[in-house]
């Protein structure tokens, strides 16, 4: 679709994927526990995609369990770090994914104490920040990698030495990062991780959780015989199979992605000139968050989308909520220039042209004033 600009909400199926998923509905529909013949081939397939993850990941197979997608992995993980360690108490941010904060508002509710620590100017979490939160009792923290709304990486590997040391649990939400930038500072440094299929082009309805091997704990559903006990339910056995695909693909593609991807958003950058939210735009997250002025960014994607131009106000897990994006206002925004925000999410089979094209655009559009 020429003007979709919001691939961080959603992506289009790759063929490769869609193929992989429609032989493994065909060929290897069987369940994966049965032990028959078909359900013997279903449930090697399976593993060889548990294999395939892993390796992508940069973590070994123990640990790597397969879901229905980013929320349910990360209430998996959240759920079973909680349960592995000791303590009440969680850190954690008001800009994680709309999964991670409901669950952590259940958990407060229920008793534990949280804190969450603000953005700094670049939207980033300051480590300084963290080890200042941490009490005697902390159990986790829970940071995403990638920033959902404005692109910006946490630096994960740095807050993880710090739990470390205090012996805190981490948990990271990478949704937003796995097939588009290295995992190298994130999977071998942390206790779990969450990751979805249709981010990077595979199908929706499957995703995946990795929780460290070493770490016991009760599983949140008990009794269930799939995916280790971890996860209950039959597992997705073609939606898997699409997953590893799509995901093999960007990762084997990663550094031609990431070039094409900081093409983009230079020549998007160059057609105009707006406020830029956070130190995006010259790296390769396909993500840049823009302020536009004097006017709602509700009322920009409206118009945007009547003139055949597709973006988002924030993650479309909260986009109904009519609210300005929880990033923003954890960096300092106020919340009337936060109601001026858009995000643009690119994709590395965009051309140039398309988004000059959205550039011109938004130079252009004014909102009407009322005649007194």
């Amino acid at each position: 679709m020429e003007g979709y600009f919001d691939y961080a909400a959603t992506c289009p199926v790759d063929e490769d994927a869609l193929g992989a998923y429609n032989h493994a509905a065909r060929h290897y529909f069987a369940n994966t526990k049965s032990l028959h013949d078909p359900g013997t081939k279903a449930h090697a397939l399976l593993e060889q995609c548990r294999n395939t993850m892993a390796g992508l990941l940069g973590i070994g197979q123990e640990g790597v369990y397969f879901t229905s997608g980013g929320t349910e992995s990360n209430e998996l993980a959240i759920d079973a770090l909680l349960k592995a360690g000791k303590g009440k108490h969680i850190i954690t941010t008001d800009v994680e994914h709309s999964s991670v904060r409901n669950l952590i508002y259940k958990y407060e509710e229920e008793g534990y104490k949280v804190t969450r620590v603000p953005l700094n100017e670049v939207g980033i979490v300051n480590v300084e920040d963290v080890e200042k939160a941490i009490q005697e009792d902390t159990v986790l923290l829970a940071v995403q990698h990638v920033n959902s709304d404005i692109g910006s990486v946490h630096p994960i590997r740095q807050l993880s030495d710090v739990c470390r040391s205090y012996g805190i649990l981490i948990h990271s939400d990478c949704v937003q990062s796995f097939g588009k930038v290295s995992m190298e500072e994130v999977a071998p440094y942390v206790d779990s991780l969450s990751v979805s299929a249709h981010k990077l082009y595979g199908p929706k309805g499957v995703g995946a959780v990795y929780i460290r091997p070493s770490l016991s704990f009760t599983p949140k559903t008990p009794g269930g015989t799939h995916e280790g006990g971890v996860r209950a339910g039959t597992v997705n056995t073609p939606g898997i199979a699409g997953f590893t695909v799509a995901a093999e693909k960007m990762v084997k593609e990663r550094h031609r992605i990431e070039s094409k991807i900081t093409e983009l958003k230079e020549a998007f950058l160059r057609a105009g000139e707006w406020k830029i939210v956070g130190n995006t735009s010259d790296h390769s997250v396909p993500i840049i968050g823009l302020l536009l002025p004097e006017m709602e960014g509700q009322w920009a994607m409206l118009e945007g989308n009547r003139r055949g131009f597709h973006f988002s106000t924030g993650s479309a897990c909260s986009a109904g909520s009519h609210e300005p994006p929880g990033t923003l206002l954890a960096m300092g925004y106020g919340a009337e220039e936060a109601k001026s925000f858009i995000r643009v999410s690119f994709s590395h089979h965009q051309t140039e042209e398309q988004v000059e094209k959205l550039a011109l655009f938004l130079n252009g559009i004014r909102k009407p004033t009322v005649a007194r």
